[in-house]
């Protein structure tokens, strides 16, 4: 997984050496993202790249880990680095190839041009298209996103005049652009200057000053002007109908740090990890914003006003510690996350629900709870992870609210144009609030007009903006590639708006009350499962070995099949399938044999007795099934090849206990089949960008 880490100091007297440092550090604190290689690029000088300024720019990348690059970038006898540089823009990136093996010359960051003209550092995650741009431009790499260091090096070349400015430039460039994408700019030709843009992929502006701020929010620079084309080239842009360029100036269009000094960081996702050392007082950048650093002026530009837009970016304050995002006594962030899960359960319900009077509350949805129950149905949206916590939560929502529940993958559910309705309620279910292809659903719901609700681990994403209301899982950071304490605060918080939405309904409260009694002894029973641990390690010692392994089970472990396979081949790259019990005889069956690793979910609920005639058919193929069963049940222990044995929950809870046997499993595979557990493989692309920007005093 791709990981992005940049740095900025103006009029702050840095040597290079301590730049390296602070970009070597930042890359460092992503070393949970996987990648393959990495590369950084700085301020010369260079012996043989400069211009009429003197400006150069250095190049520098490896394949393997960020500790190979460090030791490179020692090498570099043309640096001097203990030169000290008042103003200095440096980037830095971790590369997972998707377009191109691993390589120096793919690494990222890319270039415009061998003469290091401009050099852009860029992720792209979709599809882009882009108008004709190879007109004479060499293309070092076999990567997509060199792409765009082209393209505004053929929009620098084609400018009208010399003073055209970089936010300019990348304003023109992204208008040719189409997907999704977080870009970070830096060029030779405007020395010390930083522009960074998104679109489908989140950007933070992180703001630190040893002074009070002048304003807590900042208005944004509208620039009004059209793009003409025609089928040979880009063109150069035309003035608008009053013949010059309009710019709305709302009071101060730029947070003026330049006399106190400035440093910037942008990186990438669960960057939090890499930016809370320096600040947590954060500006979130809309799609198509351009974010702007020059002379220590921050502004924010864009292209046209859209009806209904907010003409201002807020300052706002991360609620994330230092301490949360290292990893303590665990070998690795995922390990760590699991074993956090009795306290990220109680945080989704710390407030929310009051055990001594039976109530629920869920204050994100509160006000919008009697338009729901007057709803025609629930349209539950999530990919991977996501998706499979509404497959867990189903069936008991639709038990407490009596409504129709669809699950649907959002991939699935935008390429079907599934019809949707006004007196539909959406629900968008995303750990991290920026997956794109549920962004697209969420905006394909809001167009049609259905009430859209998120729920979410990440406070300010865009999905908790976009959305019309929803539920903060509260998890706490989660830092790890492969998602585990997420998912069962999903699961908790799903539950709970069951339980908000079944208050008024006496023919259920019996029901609400089993589950509320079970939801205030999960934790401890969680730590029961836990303890686990090191029976599981030694299961694993007898599957690491194999090529592949089948999770089965049915009613509401499914879903613990489901997400227990994907953490298994998302992390040990072991093929996995999980399996619903019920379809064994529909093809599944085939497949068993005494090689054949087996894990099945059998819980005491209403699918018992299918799940044992399951377990008979596994084990007339000569299959020998390690079984996920409850205490002291006699009947799977006699018939299993081995047994993990859980304390029993209430049916709805029970895969909350279930799936902590399979993550855990799937650490323990991965550590023995020789794999950095912090390595996740491409189901994570749908993890986007982030970038940052923190200012404070010299």
């Amino acid at each position: 997984m791709c990981g992005i880490f940049a740095y900025l100091n103006y009029q702050v007297p840095r040597t290079r050496k301590e730049i390296f440092e602070t970009l070597v550090k930042g890359l460092q604190r992503l070393e949970y993202r996987g990648y393959d290689s990495a590369g950084i690029a700085v301020d010369g000088p260079n012996k043989t790249t400069t211009d009429i300024n003197g400006n150069t720019i250095c190049l520098i990348k490896k394949t393997g880990k960020v500790k190979a690059l460090d030791e490179e970038l020692y090498k570099k006898d043309t640096l001097d680095l203990d030169e000290k540089l008042n103003t200095h823009f440096g980037l830095a990136h971790t590369r997972w190839a998707t377009h191109g093996e691993p390589s120096a010359l793919n690494s990222h960051p890319h270039r415009s041009d061998k003469d290091n003209g401009n050099i852009v550092y860029i992720n792209v995650i979709c599809i882009l298209y882009l108008p004709q741009i190879n007109k004479g431009y060499e293309f070092e790499s076999e990567t997509d996103t060199e792409v765009i260091p082209k393209l505004i090096k053929y929009v620098y070349d084609n400018r009208e005049n010399d003073s055209i400015t970089f936010s300019t430039l990348v304003e023109r460039v992204i208008q040719q652009l189409e997907g999704a994408f977080a870009l970070v700019f830096k060029s030779r030709h405007y020395p010390g200057e930083a522009v960074s843009t998104r679109r489908g992929s989140p950007l933070l502006i992180g703001v630190r000053s040893e002074h009070e701020l002048s304003t807590e929010h900042i208005p944004v620079q509208y620039n009004r002007y059209r793009c003409s084309q025609n089928k040979q080239k880009i063109t150069r842009y035309t003035d608008d109908s009053e013949g010059e360029r309009h710019c709305d100036r709302l009071q101060s269009c730029s947070l003026d740090f330049s006399h106190i000094g400035l440093h910037v960081f942008p990186v990438f996702l669960s960057a939090h990890s890499a930016i809370i050392e320096h600040t947590n007082k954060v500006l979130y950048l809309e799609d198509d914003d351009v974010a702007v650093v020059t002379k220590g002026e921050l502004s924010i530009h864009r292209v046209n006003r859209q009806a209904g837009e907010d003409p201002v970016r807020a300052i706002q304050t991360l609620q994330m510690e230092l301490q949360q995002i290292m990893k303590g006594n665990f070998d690795a962030f995922m390990q760590k996350e699991i074993f956090e899960q009795p306290e990220s359960v109680v945080n989704t319900m710390r407030g929310r629900i009051c055990f001594d009077s039976n109530k629920v509350v869920l204050g994100g949805l509160k006000d919008h709870l009697k338009e729901i129950k007057r709803c025609r149905r629930l349209i539950m949206i999530g990919c991977g992870t996501s998706f499979h916590a509404a497959v867990a939560t189903r069936q008991i929502l639709e038990e407490l609210t009596e409504l129709p529940v669809m699950v649907e993958l959002a991939s699935d559910f935008l390429d079907r144009n599934t019809p949707v309705f006004r007196d539909d309620v959406s629900f968008f279910i995303s750990q991290s609030g920026e997956t794109a292809d549920t962004l697209m659903a969420l905006r394909y719901c809001k167009n049609r007009g259905a009430l859209t609700v998120g729920i979410t681990n990440t406070v300010g994403s865009t999905i908790c903006r976009e959305t019309d209301c929803g539920v903060h899982i509260n998890a706490g950071p989660e830092i790890g590639v492969a998602s585990t304490k997420a998912y069962t605060s999903q699961f908790v918080a799903l539950i709970m708006f069951g339980l908000m939405m079944s208050e008024d309904r006496l023919s259920l409260q019996e029901r609400r009350l089993e589950i509320i009694k079970g939801l205030n002894v999960l934790p401890e029973l969680i730590k029961q499962v836990l303890s686990l641990d090191l029976k599981i390690k030694a299961i694993a010692n007898e599957l690491y070995q194999q090529r592949s392994l089948l999770v089965m089970g049915r009613g509401f472990n499914y879903a613990t099949c489901l997400e227990g396979a994907l953490k298994i081949k998302e992390i040990t790259y072991m093929h996995s399938e999980g399996i619903l019990a019920g379809e064994l005889k529909h093809g599944p069956l085939a497949l068993i044999d005494t090689q054949m690793p087996v894990i099945m979910v059998i819980m005491r609920d209403a699918c018992y007795v299918k799940c044992q005639n399951a377990l008979q058919q596994v084990t007339a193929r000569s299959g020998r099934p390690i079984i996920i069963c409850c205490e002291d049940d006699s009947e799977m222990t006699k018939n299993a090849y081995q047994t993990i044995e859980l304390p029993h929950t209430v049916d709805c809870l029970q895969g909350i206990l279930s799936v902590i046997p399979l993550q855990l499993l799937s650490f323990h595979l991965a550590v023995l089949r020789g794999y950095d557990v912090s390595d996740g493989p491409l189901t994570m692309l749908n993890a986007l960008f982030i970038a940052m920007i923190v200012v404070h005093n010299s």
